[in-house]
């Protein structure tokens, strides 16, 4: 037993060399051989599921002698679109890598049936149905293996991302059985860490599509949902139905509603039991009043927001590690302030631009706040398809200009500022970058963009992109449909006008602050919320009017009075106290009268927030209706991938990063890509980073092996993901480059 062991362990350090080079025919041989003996010793086996196991070593064995040619092909494929010579990375090579795993996968499993097939207590059907399942899942890599030829075949000009699908190539994706990817072979393009969690997300998609699409009242369907658990944990072939279901059919709505399930009550308090405690993590609401940046070289004018919702504050999250002299909230504390960091993140957060928010991403942004020790300042952006595009990029845009012009507020100097994020994040501060090269807004010191999509102009299918057809996280329905809820408004770009062409803060009321978080994420503690104002001086009238009441009841300051005030000054008097939060660490509260009030208040606040959510959540587990009429998952209705990719966006290069102009790129700071070899945009960022190389520009590319998109949200729970995170904070580290910055001037 423990020399075959050593023979299994020695194969698999073999396996892993070929994955920096040319593929090996030493495991196909290996897997070949192991079938042919099993092939043999179950040929005269007449139980049924003896010969349901010859059948399926004779189906292996001819799969592996078809996809071995295919490997060959692809392989001398990929190296014409690698990044760098001796470092393989794009959507051809990804599919070598996931069919080498599962052939070395394959090798261990058929040596173990070979050693235990003698063994009376040998399971032969349990092995039998594990076996079809590998002979499904080999069959359908050789037939995405196919349409990746035909992909090749028609491409244009070099470039990794089609326009257009050919027919042929729609024709073989619909051979494609995608439920094999999604039952017994979840996830099996991914290290094992992260597999456990998968099977956890499609279980719990999968129940949680019974409670949205059921009838009847809330104890039917609490009924329903404990009997359908056990079916999807018991047989994961009936959840493969369910979730390609899903997949094809549901609506953007249920995306946003089960994405949101991580920012239930007990999900948020996740990152304060086993994350790291921060003494900052603090929301603060951005009043939407025009802003001027002084750079120097002259004022900057930056509008409010305005596409789609009209003027609405600007919500944003300062999470630090370290409480810091000037910052926000910590006026008149007792407790020890660090001089101001000399370093600042601008972040913001993935999610399809339709969901989560700063606070689903508090599980690494605590960590990274720890590590980089300077503030972060996350975006929460407005979300699609209420505020779609380009409604999302002027809030960031917004949200940066603010944090310039007051970065005394989130206790640093800002002399360092870097632009972080991942997903849709990313693109947006890609976004971002090229607003400010069109405006001459201050430019970051560099950008790390993570597993970000920069190619946006049609959904356009590449070799990485195919993986759709397989991913666990954002398949190729999820994808398409969020990305057209992003770049597809379905209502008009400007709202309504209003009576008044300025109008002011004091206009927002307390209905609108309700609107505002539908826009976002749907659970929002007021009670940790801030509302930073211009800081202007109140007039005499306005001045009588400002209670101590809750956040959600404030009259904000109006932009049309001129004299101003010590920012300290106004924070101190109208809006902030100390509380403590559940780390123990203080937090800002609006100042009471008395401490009974205080206290009265902030239950207040904590229990319609908590009636809030649970209202909220039960409220989207209601059959969803559509024109008075509900709407069921299909069952019947055939699934169209060319209808689904065959969108094509008017949109320009802040939307779709890869076609902004040469010169515009040609001025871009420093850009570090990290993503992974399994994650669908893998092919937007090695176009990306192939186009800035060809001007010269410093860039870098980082593909992390065996890792899913959103890999940072599984930091806490997989070794590999959490090593991809300090790979992230490295990179960080190295644009800020703080350790090397000259000491500050002091005054004698």
């Amino acid at each position: 037993m423990m020399l075959e062991n050593e023979k299994i362990a020695q194969e698999s350090d073999e396996i892993q060399e070929t994955q920096n080079g040319e593929p090996s025919d030493v495991q196909y041989q290996t897997l070949q051989d192991l079938c042919e003996n099993n092939i043999n010793y179950f040929v005269n086996d007449n139980t049924p599921n003896g010969q349901r196991l010859h059948q399926s070593f004779v189906a292996i064995k001819e799969a592996v002698e078809n996809v071995r040619p295919i490997i060959i092909d692809l392989y001398n494929i990929s190296l014409k679109y690698n990044f760098e010579e001796n470092y393989p990375a794009n959507g051809y090579y990804s599919y070598i890598l996931m069919v080498e795993g599962t052939i070395s996968h394959l090798v261990q499993f058929h040596r173990k049936v070979c050693l235990k097939r003698h063994n009376i207590l040998f399971r032969k059907s349990s092995y039998a149905k594990e076996m079809e399942s590998y002979v499904s899942l080999l069959k359908n890599l050789v037939t995405f293996g196919e349409g990746l030829k035909l992909l090749r075949l028609a491409e244009k000009d070099g470039c990794l991302i089609l326009d257009n699908l050919p027919e042929d190539l729609i024709a073989k994706s619909k051979e494609i059985d995608q439920h094999t990817f999604y039952g017994r072979n979840l996830g099996f393009q991914f290290c094992e860490s992260v597999r456990p969690m998968l099977r956890f997300v499609m279980l719990s998609m999968a129940i949680f599509s019974e409670a949205f699409y059921s009838h009847g009242s809330m104890f039917s369907k609490a009924k329903n949902s404990v009997t359908t658990t056990a079916k999807y944990i018991l047989d994961p072939e009936e959840r493969s139905k369910r979730v390609i279901k899903i997949f094809q059919y549901a609506p953007v709505d249920f995306c946003k509603s089960f994405w949101f399930l991580s920012e239930s009550e007990l999900m948020k308090q996740m990152p304060l039991v086993i994350g790291h405690s921060v003494a900052v993590s603090k929301l603060i609401q951005i009043p939407p009043q025009p802003l001027v940046l002084n750079t120097g070289d002259g004022d900057i004018s930056v509008p409010v927001p305005y596409s789609y919702i009209g003027k609405r504050p600007v919500q944003v999250r300062l999470i630090s590690f370290e409480a810091r002299e000037g910052m926000i909230g910590e006026v008149g504390t007792k407790n020890k302030l660090h001089p101001a960091s000399r370093g600042l993140m601008i972040h913001c957060h993935g999610g399809g631009f339709a969901a989560q928010s700063s606070q689903s991403h508090e599980c690494y942004l605590r960590e990274w706040a720890k590590q980089l020790n300077i503030p972060i300042l996350s975006v929460d952006y407005s979300l699609a398809p209420e505020a779609p595009y380009p409604r999302a990029l002027e809030e960031v845009v917004f949200a940066y200009t603010w944090a310039l012009q007051n970065a005394h507020l989130l206790g640093t100097t800002a002399e360092r500022v870097v632009f972080v994020g991942d997903s849709a994040g990313g693109n947006l501060l890609l976004g971002l970058t090229l607003k400010c090269l069109a405006l001459n807004l201050p430019l970051p010191q560099g950008i790390v963009p993570i597993y970000a999509p920069t190619w946006l102009s049609s959904f356009g299918l590449s070799p990485s992109r195919f993986m759709l057809l397989m991913d666990p996280l954002i398949p190729i329905g999820f994808a398409t449909r969020l990305i057209k809820a992003y770049l597809v408004p379905a209502i008009s770009k400007d709202p309504p006008k209003s009576d008044s062409d300025t109008e002011s803060f004091e206009e927002i009321s307390q209905s609108d602050l309700v609107e505002l978080q539908a826009h976002k994420s749907p659970v929002s503690d007021a009670s940790e919320s801030i509302t930073c104002g211009s800081l202007s001086s109140p007039t005499a009238e306005t001045k009588d009017t400002i209670k101590p009441v809750d956040i959600s009841e404030i009259d904000f300051v109006s932009e049309s009075t001129t004299q101003t005030v010590n920012p300290s000054d106004f924070l101190e008097r109208y809006v902030l106290d100390s509380d403590t939060d559940t780390d123990g660490n203080r937090i800002a509260v609006l100042k009471q009268e008395t401490t009974t009030q205080q206290y009265e208040h902030s239950m207040h606040q904590r229990l319609a927030s908590v009636v809030s959510n649970l209202r909220h959540r039960f409220g989207s587990w209601v059959s969803t209706k559509q024109n008075g009429e509900e709407i069921f998952l299909d069952t019947s209705k055939p699934y169209d991938i060319l209808e689904e990719c065959s969108h094509k966006f008017n949109t320009d290069a802040f939307a779709s990063p890869y076609h902004a102009t040469n010169d515009m790129l040609s001025r871009f700071p420093l850009v570090k890509l990290v993503t992974t070899h399994l994650d669908p945009f893998l092919d937007d960022n090695v176009i990306f980073a192939n186009k800035l190389k060809k001007l010269n520009k410093d860039v870098t590319l980082d593909v992390l092996p065996g890792l899913p998109h959103g890999f940072l949200n599984f930091s806490m729970v997989s070794k590999e993901a959490e090593q991809g995170s300090k790979l992230c904070i490295q990179r960080i580290k190295e644009i800020l480059d703080l350790d090397n910055l000259p000491p500050l001037q002091t005054s004698s």
